[in-house]
């Protein structure tokens, strides 16, 4: 199993990414450990020990003991937290809350099928969870602020690198690294009156009180993020929404509906439900443009043209990217995908789309593919791409040359895993710490438990 703090600092992710909505505390639980004025239930301890297990099946019952270290390390993290005046606002913990009920929805399907496997409201899920995410997001603002000072030298990564073992090296299968240009087909104009004209008449439906902005929400939005949700999108700021948007919901008052709103999304209308400064609480109904195949068909034609200038170097590759690419995810990166880890360029061709995968199976390196259609995976349309094989590696045990970025990486986190857990330990004498006789028998709660 992972040292204590990597699984400390996994553990903080994990809980906040598993949410059990089925979880039951009882009324006469047990108190496993109490840190300053928080306590750590047994149940607590149950809960993860038995998420774990799911994943790990020969899990052993001792390991209880590390799962309660992580939670007691948690807590001391939350006690210093305030001691430093570390601040998690109301606003975080909602946006937080609403984005894992937002997961499970969609996971469910609907909130209607949340709430009947939960045997609970989502307003009653929020109302239980809202102090266990107050806790992990106060531990994970702390430990940031605890980790951000650690830095690593190429000479500290050089020498994590020399310290392993040769025959301990891991072994990499071949990286590559590809890029693609998309192209989004221009919608024309009769396409687009009809979804201006279709949102404003449920806009209409809407203000005069015919229907609720949630029902035509769930009948009509194309947004399948927040269609199940009324058209909710949670609390956020202004800059995490593209700028047409944001512009038009920051100007409406508590309640008000926005006129139709054109983004490269599609056509929106938006609601405020309640403005928190720079934070509000929106809904929106999408309506995005149909993509007909008359569309596509003249944007193969302008990739074709694009193609032919790459392949005669007369064009490029990061040059086609700048001009011609409407995908903001590889644009940053000129086109090519990467590694969201490391930042590296080279990927495994596993991570890539099944459709890509396949294609540059057959692909030598520094070739373009043939323009091809595809549907995206966030927005559902209808795009066009070329495919960009820049390099491939062969399979090979890890080396500083060609794996610089992810022995970096793995060096950087041991580092600062060993930074935490020295200021935890550190930090275990300023605190009333107190663990229940039943975990007095692991090793490390043993030593921290105060003293009378």
């Amino acid at each position: 199993m992972k040292s204590t703090i990597q699984k400390f600092i996994v553990a903080i992710v994990f809980v906040l990414g598993s949410m059990n909505i089925n979880a039951q505390t009882s009324n006469l639980d047990k108190i496993a450990a109490i840190v300053g004025d928080n306590i750590i239930l047994k149940s607590e301890v149950e809960g993860a020990f038995a998420d774990y297990q799911k994943e790990n099946p020969l899990l052993e019952e001792s390991e209880k003991c590390g799962i309660l270290e992580q939670y007691v390390s948690q807590k001391v993290l939350v006690e210093q937290a305030g001691r430093d005046s570390v601040i998690i606002s109301d606003e975080e913990i909602e946006g937080s809350l609403e984005n894992r009920i937002r997961y499970f929805v969609n996971m469910y399907g609907s909130v209607e099928k949340l709430e009947e496997n939960a045997g609970k409201t989502v307003y009653q899920l929020k109302d239980d969870y809202r102090p266990l995410f107050r806790d992990q997001l106060t531990a994970q603002r702390m430990q940031s602020t605890i980790i951000s000072s650690v830095k690593i030298t190429p000479q500290e990564v050089k020498a994590f690198y020399d310290k392993i073992p040769v025959d301990s090296l891991p072994f990499y299968p071949s990286l590559v690294e590809v890029g693609q240009i998309v192209f989004k087909p221009n919608i024309n104009d009769e396409v687009e009156k009809y979804a201006i004209d279709k949102l404003e008449g449920i806009r209409k439906d809407i203000i005069s009180g015919k229907s609720s902005f949630e029902v035509m929400a769930g009948i009509y939005s194309e947004d399948p993020g927040s269609k199940d949700l009324g058209g909710e999108l949670g609390i956020a700021g202004r800059d995490e929404y593209v700028p047409e948007f944001a512009a038009a919901a920051f100007k409406l008052q508590n309640g008000e509906i926005s006129s139709v709103v054109k983004t490269k999304f599609g056509f929106h209308i938006i609601q405020m439900l309640n403005r928190q400064g720079e934070k509000a609480k929106l809904r929106h109904i999408l309506i995005k443009p149909l993509i007909t195949s008359d569309m596509v068909a003249v944007t193969m034609k302008k990739a074709d043209s694009v193609r032919a200038n790459l392949v005669s170097g007369k064009l490029e590759f990061s040059e086609a990217v700048g001009k011609y690419t409407t995908d903001d995810n590889t644009k940053l990166t000129g086109g090519m995908f990467s590694d969201q880890q490391t930042g590296s360029t080279f990927v495994d061709v596993e991570t890539l789309e099944p459709q890509i995968a396949l294609l540059i199976n057959g692909m030598k390196k520094g070739e373009f593919s043939q323009p091809m259609d595809f549907l995206d995976a966030q927005s559902g349309d209808k795009l066009v791409r070329i495919i960009y094989l820049k390099n491939r590696t062969e399979p090979h045990k890890a080396n500083l040359t060609d794996d610089y970025g992810k022995i970096q990486q793995v060096a950087f986190s041991q580092k600062q895993n060993e930074y935490l857990v020295n200021w935890i330990t550190s930090k275990m004498g300023t605190f009333y710490i107190k663990i229940d006789e039943e975990f007095m028998t692991c090793p490390k709660l043993e030593q921290w438990n105060s003293k009378p």
